[in-house]
């Protein structure tokens, strides 16, 4: 494992860290419970030491599944925790629709303390505003908390996550420009690079760690959409959204394949090493559903980086929007 270190603090991060989401929810497929304890468990091994979570992910699991399989291993590993949305509001979820969000002074200090007592942990490393909306950022009562939580030793840093979708480049640039945050969280990979290129440029102006998830496209850079399209889950996340854009994802992959270096580095390697080209990106969050990907992601820090012709090349191909063509329209006999 390689480590980077956040920028104006002591927190050294695995290069690859570990989004919980993965084995708190059923958003990328189901796992049981025995497979995700030993991926968190296999983490540690393979040296991971950054985990990121969020009070939101199956309501509480996400934190509580960290403390029940790594709290004997609290002194060695980085917490990111995330709060915003309200989980304790008892009306029903509907599907994937974001739930309502408070950030006021009374809420997140409740918050912060249920994360504390789901974590099993007196400290969190790193909390993170879950997908804040600019009006929530402009108010000072929000980082007036805080300030206020730091200086009680129940936080050590926080940052914001940007999101939920692509894109949020405003609150990105109010965050690093005039709250100093310590990190953001952006959505960054091969195929997504909107406005994640102009959140580099800022974070590395203003001394700010990234961290980024997805760099796998929604896993279209793993390989495991080479042979055709899959039937998600209903809970995947994935199965909410129409198949032109898996469609036009394989397409732009199918452009970037030679990045591939047959029994030196893969496709979804590569994709990890495209990320950490960024020096700006402190941990980048794959994920992580079984063992494979577990020892493959984390071996892609043992493969060949991206060179600069390689780069050159991306770069050309980005601009160029992959250079895909339109499919032809299939018509059927009859």
């Amino acid at each position: 494992m390689k480590f980077r270190k956040m920028p104006r603090t002591d927190m050294v991060l695995s290069e690859v860290g570990f989004g919980v989401w993965t084995v708190a929810t059923n958003w990328w497929g189901k796992i049981e419970d025995a497979d995700k304890a030993a991926l968190l468990e296999n983490a540690v091994e393979k040296g991971i030491n950054f985990f990121d979570t969020a009070d939101t992910y199956g309501d509480g699991f996400g934190e509580e599944i960290l403390a029940n399989v790594l709290g004997h291993k609290r002194n060695d590993i980085i917490i990111a925790t995330k709060f915003g949305y309200d989980i304790y509001d008892p009306t029903p979820r509907d599907g994937h629709k974001e739930r309502a969000q408070k950030f006021d002074k009374e809420f997140v200090t409740y918050a912060c303390e249920q994360s504390l007592r789901r974590l099993g942990t007196d400290y969190i490393d790193l909390y993170q505003a879950h997908n804040p909306k600019l009006d929530a950022l402009e108010r000072d009562e929000l980082f007036e908390v805080l300030e206020q939580l730091q200086f009680e030793g129940k936080i050590r840093h926080y940052g914001v996550a940007l999101g939920p979708d692509i894109g949020w480049y405003e609150e990105g640039e109010y965050s690093m420009r005039e709250r100093h945050v310590t990190s953001a969280q952006i959505i960054y990979s091969i195929l997504e690079q909107d406005p994640a290129k102009d959140l580099i440029k800022l974070a590395e102006e203003h001394e700010v760690g990234l961290l980024s998830r997805v760099p796998h496209a929604s896993n279209t850079l793993t390989g495991e959409f080479d042979h055709g399209l899959p039937v998600f889950d209903a809970d995947d996340h994935r199965a909410h959204r129409k198949n032109e854009w898996l469609e036009e994802a394989m397409r732009k992959v199918d452009r970037v394949r030679f990045l591939v270096q047959e029994d030196t580095r893969t496709m979804a390697q590569s994709a990890i090493q495209f990320v950490l080209k960024q020096p700006a990106i402190i941990s980048v969050l794959p994920n992580f559903t079984k063992l494979s990907e577990l020892t493959e992601y984390t071996s892609a820090l043992d493969t060949p980086e991206i060179t600069d012709d390689e780069q050159a090349k991306m770069d050309e191909l980005w601009e160029a929007g992959f250079d895909i063509a339109e499919p032809e329209p299939q018509f059927r006999e009859i």
